[in-house]
């Protein structure tokens, strides 16, 4: 479909489209005025991952078209646990480690969209506000009536659990009611009239859709993205060494730059599309690269996906370190770095838990396998030998540099 809305537009040039549930229609109400859209996020760790950053970009590409965005936090929706996609229950959190989630996930938007009281500016809601107070008699009696079981059952987040054999609790089931609730309760509230999510949400977005018309007799539009995977299958923001967060607390600048910078080169001009404002022109230049020069449309990629997440300073400066520390032959000092007790230097550091303080290694056992692999090093020395200890004479400008391969580097700091 050729779209006339500059948001479907710019949604369909650059890869984020997956599924509309009427594409004509949401194209039209784009283009004559202001559409009110809004995309989920639980609270179920202290920061939001790679992974929920194609869903963040679609609310940052709303409100650039134009339109208004609404970020709700799943405040009361984490109570309970989206079982979509998931081979088994999800952890429950206590409230208090649910309202502490909140308050760290609240500032990653910031750095995204433009919040206030204008008529395209951003608001943030919490669906708590609205699901804790419903009585539950009553929500069943006026809502539960318009759900089949049968229907229900047929949801790929339900076959995926009893396909495997793997329980899925009533708590869970009731999910996608108070999904769809949320989005009857976001129309009445705001005239929001577009939801948007992962292709996983699918089932969840069409209830809220149905439940709106049925009890409101509105229309609503839904809109997906596809969950993203790498060339070579893997998920978008899991790695072997675990999640690729959005706060730098849990994920240092570097090691997030490094993430971009390490893409796959099938994946290079996607990744350009998804992630970057760059123009479509220079993405085009920049993908067509070959050899050594795709490299440095890695490095774009990189610093671009970066600047947006944690600005242009921090962005360029990780840059600098990786140029210093990979090209220049250096130990730049703005490595990731972790602090230990200088009496275990003074005490013999084995090599192994050294790389497990570092991050490099969940276990001993991991890091065993790394340095009988081959790659591990102690400033920039090649190491094979698991009976290495470091000492104060490995300290060097303050720190021991500790690495494996050519990519992941980390500096331990005596203190």
């Amino acid at each position: 479909m050729t779209y006339t809305s500059e948001f479907l537009k710019t949604l369909d040039q650059r890869g984020f489209i997956a599924q509309c549930t009427d594409d004509t229609a949401l194209d039209a109400a784009a283009a004559e005025g202001v559409v009110t859209g809004y995309i989920g996020y639980d609270c179920t760790a202290p920061s939001l991952h790679v992974g929920n950053l194609i869903s963040i970009l679609m609310l940052r590409r709303l409100q650039q078209a134009g339109h208004r965005p609404i970020v709700v936090i799943g405040g009361g929706t984490t109570k309970v646990g989206d079982p979509s996609g998931k081979d088994e229950s999800r952890q429950l959190l206590t409230q208090d480690k649910i309202d502490a989630n909140k308050k760290t996930i609240r500032a990653t938007f910031e750095r995204f969209l433009n919040f206030g009281d204008g008529p395209t500016d951003a608001i943030m809601v919490d669906n708590d506000e609205w699901l804790s107070g419903l009585n539950y008699i009553e929500f069943l009696r006026d809502y539960g009536r318009h759900f089949s079981v049968n229907r229900m059952m047929s949801f790929e987040s339900v076959k995926l659990r009893l396909e495997r054999e793997q329980p899925l609790s009533f708590l869970e089931f009731n999910y996608m009611i108070l999904q769809a609730y949320d989005f009857l309760e976001l129309n009445r509230r705001y005239d929001c009239s577009l939801q948007m999510g992962g292709s996983d949400q699918w089932g969840n977005i069409v209830n809220g859709i149905e439940l709106t018309r049925r009890c409101d007799q509105k229309s609503v539009y839904g809109l997906t993205t596809n969950l993203l995977t790498t060339s070579s299958g893997v998920k978008m923001g899991k790695t072997a060494q675990g999640a690729v967060w959005l706060n730098d607390d849990m994920l240092p600048v570097y090691d997030y730059w490094q993430f971009w910078r390490n893409t796959e080169d099938a994946d290079v001009g996607r990744f350009l599309k998804l992630f970057t404002e760059l123009p479509m022109e220079e993405i085009a230049r920049l993908e067509n690269l070959e050899g050594a020069e795709l490299n440095d449309a890695k490095k774009i990629l990189a610093t671009e996906a970066t600047a947006m997440c944690h600005g242009r300073a921090a962005a360029e400066k990780a840059e600098a370190t990786a140029l210093e520390t990979f090209e220049g032959g250096g130990t730049s000092a703005d490595l990731p770095s972790v602090d230990i007790d200088a009496a275990k230097l003074a005490a013999g550091l084995g090599l192994l838990e050294a790389f497990v303080l570092a991050g490099l290694a969940k276990s001993n056992g991991e890091a065993r396998r790394l340095v009988q692999g081959g790659g591990a090093k102690i400033n920039d020395a090649a190491q094979d030998d698991i009976s290495v200890t470091l000492s104060h004479d490995d300290v060097k400008d303050g720190s021991v540099k500790l690495s494996f391969g050519k990519k992941r580097h980390v500096l331990l700091r005596p203190v």
